[in-house]
Order: structure tokens, then sequence, then C-alpha cells
């Protein structure tokens, strides 16, 4: 079993900056990819930025230039820099996690993000 836990959401004004954080514990001596998706009221969840073993990344075209995924030498701990947010930014945001060993899929329980004036 892995556990994600996430860290940073809230309330920012339109042109601000956050940043998410996710740690990994439990059986995460296998984790591949981590990401992070997001889901507004209403919508799908839609992947956002994932970062895959190897340290290569794909992101939405709608965040790309202005979100930056990362995580940490250990690669238990995945975060997501966001800059020059905007309303449409306003979502859910769950941290995603894929492990190999055995294999399964694993969300955090999602923080919330406001970009609002």
């Amino acid at each position: 079993q892995v556990q994600l836990v996430e860290s940073g959401g809230g309330l920012v004004q339109p042109g601000g900056s956050l940043r998410l954080s996710c740690a990994a514990s439990g059986r995460i001596v296998s984790i591949t990819t981590m990401g992070w998706f997001r889901q507004a009221p209403g919508k799908q969840r839609d992947l956002v930025a994932i970062i895959y073993s190897g340290g290569a990344t794909n992101y939405a075209n709608s965040v790309k230039g202005r979100f930056t995924i990362s995580r940490d030498a250990a690669k238990t701990t995945v975060t997501l820099q966001m800059n020059s947010l905007n309303p449409e930014d306003t979502a859910v945001y769950f941290c995603y996690a894929h492990n190999s060993v055995p294999s399964g899929d694993y969300w955090g329980q999602g923080t919330q993000v406001t970009v609002s004036s």
C-alpha cells in the first residue's frame, strides 16, 4: 500500500502563485510515476502534470509555461509550482502515484485550489 498526503492548497488572487507538495509513504520502493490531476466542479478529473521515474515530464497544454513539476532525489515527494494562476485553475488537485510492484495506482485525498479576487 502507498499513502499520499498533499499540502499547499488555498486561496490566491489571479496572477498569484501556489506550491503543492505530495509526500508518499508505505511501500514506496517501487513507485515509478508521480503526478498531479485536477477536477473542477461538474467536470472530469484531468491530468495537470506528470513526472516519470527517469525525470521526463509532461504537462497539460493549459498549464505549460506556468506550472513546474519536480520530484526529490528519493522520489518520494512530488511538488507542483503554480505561477500566473487564473480562475480557470480553480479545482481540487489530486496527487497520483503508480507503484510497479505490486502494480497499482494511488491517489491523495485532494487539496482545494481557488483562484479568485
